[in-house]
């Protein structure tokens, strides 16, 4: 599999003391899969791995292994990552799924290495640069994140975790072409499909 780049992450970083409190006193995962990445691994990616990012303890991962793809799943928050790997190796997925503790900001995958990146529930402006450069030709890259309508009913919600009107379509590089972009209004999120020529 292809490595991913990553700086370690700070014991004192806010997200990872955000995440890794979230993920104690009491949770239970349901590693439940985002309805993105059925549509994006039914969507005829090419052969070769996928990088789940702020995977946290989606059930992403589980579903690309368990079709045989080699992936990366890659989070902040080392407790997520721990309940990922206990599951995954009780499902006897372990060994196809690198699990990467990481601060997307710093992350830097190889370019063109994925068949499909995806990442549900997270916004940046500079990791979907970094996302859409790691995307193999041919392959896909799926985005799922909150848009600016959603501060209306969650108004703590910070303005930089959403969405601006036409993004994140309105940023793709060169070289890309849309399968589709929908919001869901009672959600207040919008997602992304999209694939790299050959």
């Amino acid at each position: 599999m292809t490595p991913t780049g990553a700086a370690p992450v700070p014991g004192s970083h806010p997200d990872r003391l955000r995440w890794n409190a979230r993920y104690t006193g009491g949770f239970v995962p349901s590693f439940a899969v985002p309805a993105l990445a059925v549509k994006a691994l039914a969507t005829d990616p090419p052969g070769g791995p996928v990088a789940d990012l702020a995977c946290g303890a989606s059930g992403t991962a589980l579903l690309a292994a368990a079709g045989g793809r080699r992936v990366a799943a890659v989070d902040v928050s080392e407790v997520a990552l721990g309940m990922l790997r206990d599951e995954a190796r009780r499902r006897g997925l372990g060994h196809l799924i690198t699990f990467v503790h990481a601060d997307l900001a710093a992350w830097r995958p190889e370019p063109r290495c994925y068949a499909l990146v995806l990442c549900t529930g997270f916004w940046s402006a500079p990791v979907f640069a970094a996302a859409a450069s790691a995307v193999a030709p041919g392959g896909l890259l799926g985005w799922e994140a909150f848009t600016a309508e959603a501060r209306r009913s969650r108004p703590s919600l910070p303005p930089q975790w959403c969405l601006a009107p036409g993004e994140p379509a309105s940023l793709l590089p060169e070289g890309f072409a849309v399968l589709g972009q929908s919001d869901s209004r009672s959600r207040g999120r919008r997602q992304l499909l999209a694939r790299r020529a050959r």
